[in-house]
């Protein structure tokens, strides 16, 4: 989006104007985070955690870069390895436990920031190559974690790639050529760690490409808002610093206050005991699960227990991925021109239904395959497609949202609350007026 508002950048001295001629980084990093963005001023602190998305990811790249130095990646000597890091190398332990559980306050704030995209409609036009491209960095966080799992060769590294590779057999015609490929052989070995751990290596790097590219198709439209209305001139806007560098800095803290807490108190809450038992092919453990951010998706894989034309392995498989795809085609689902759920009275209850479905599909991923167990998991998967699939694109219909403040200042400054909302005032189509209560 174009600010003709926005301050422009002005190299100061001698030097800076030579830069600018010849490499404008200072210009591009002022337009992009400094005082020549201009971003909506009722931003509150869930817009914080892109910011922290991308600060878990530095840390993951740069403790990674460090752990890679001293790991094995022989099945011989890669559990040792991990031990080798914890006790003789200089601060390893600080090294490992932050690389670990690095990776969940990293799912922690995408989740987070996922759900915001959700509940404020940061998907809608004309935002959805935004929302499309945080889809691929989430199925990438998902492959660069699964495979990370699998490094320290512990127990339930190994038996959580035989099951979930075990699961592409279930896919007809090429699913076993496609896990002997994946694996480089009939079971998790040699092959697969190397694979593995080479995959793990590159993929944050890929991350980092794609995170570009979001921020990029950002700056094109600009930050979505509460009230989903869009920037109208220069007093709905303030400049992104000083702004939004001290209230993300801020968020910053206490991310970091919280990933201390987890190191140094608490640095195996989030992990399982099983992993510091070495892998043994032989000895299969009582209870096998991936780790906490799988669990939804690993509840929807085991939720389908019988065979209906396709065999009950196979329809697991796809829902576990379909599950995911679903978000892709998001943008279309939803159709109502309204964006924030603030103004959604029926919508913001089935969001908040949805994130309570979610939680509850955690649960069953991590919990035993029990009758009841297994029927919740079945209804939670069950629902889990009804809101995308058919309440979403009901309610879309046939919802009657409340009425838009005319402006973001009109909101800031007098509260929620104004005319009805019509297409054009929310970025698309003709005016068409939508009814309002």
């Amino acid at each position: 989006m174009s600010f003709p508002w926005a301050k422009q950048y002005e190299p100061k001295s001698g030097f800076t104007k030579w830069l600018d001629e010849r490499l404008p980084l200072p210009r591009l990093v002022y337009g992009a985070v400094g005082a020549g963005y201009p971003v909506p001023r009722n931003l509150n602190y869930f817009w914080n955690f892109g910011v922290l998305a991308g600060a878990a990811l530095a840390i993951q790249i740069i403790s990674g870069i460090v752990l890679a130095m001293h790991y094995s990646t022989d099945v011989n000597t890669a559990f040792s390895s991990v031990e080798h890091i914890m006790r003789d190398v200089n601060q390893g332990w600080f090294l490992r436990y932050a690389h670990a559980n690095g990776a969940s306050m990293f799912f922690i704030v995408v989740y987070i920031h996922m759900a915001r995209g959700l509940y404020y409609g940061s998907y809608k036009a004309p935002r959805e190559m935004i929302w499309l491209l945080g889809v691929v960095i989430f199925l990438l966080m998902m492959a660069t974690a699964f495979m990370g799992y699998v490094l320290p060769w512990g127990q339930m590294s190994f038996w959580g790639a035989q099951v979930i590779t075990g699961f592409f057999s279930a896919i007809p015609l090429v699913g076993e050529t496609l896990r002997i490929w994946l694996l480089g052989g009939y079971a998790p070995d040699a092959a697969a760690l190397n694979r593995f751990f080479s995959l793990h290596y590159l993929l944050p790097f890929v991350i980092a490409g794609v995170i570009v590219m979001h921020i990029w198709a950002l700056h094109i439209p600009g930050s979505n808002n509460p009230t989903g209305v869009e920037v109208k001139g220069p007093q709905d806007t303030v400049p992104f610093h000083p702004y939004y560098t001290a209230k993300d800095g801020f968020g910053l803290g206490v991310f970091l206050l919280v990933f201390a807490f987890l190191i140094f108190f608490q640095p195996n809450l989030l992990g399982h005991p099983d992993n510091y038992i070495q892998a043994n092919p032989l000895s299969t453990p009582a209870h096998i699960v991936p780790e906490w951010y799988f669990l939804p998706f690993y509840a929807i894989l085991k939720s389908f227990t019988v065979d209906f034309i396709l065999p009950a392995k196979l329809w697991g498989v796809v829902a576990m991925f379909g599950s995911i795809l679903l978000l892709f085609f998001l943008p279309w689902l939803d159709s109502s021109p309204v964006r924030s759920s603030n103004f959604r009275p029926v919508y913001r209850v089935l969001f908040f239904v949805l994130v309570a479905d979610v939680f509850l599909l955690g649960f069953v991923g991590g919990a035993e395959a029990t009758t009841r167990n297994v029927i919740l998991g079945q209804v939670a998967t069950a629902y889990y497609f009804i809101h995308f699939l058919v309440l979403l694109p009901l309610v879309s219909m046939m919802e009657r949202p409340r009425p838009l403040p005319n402006s973001i200042t009109e909101a800031v400054l007098k509260g929620k609350g104004g005319t009805a909302p019509t297409k054009s005032a929310i970025g698309g189509g003709s005016a068409q007026p939508v009814p309002a209560e």
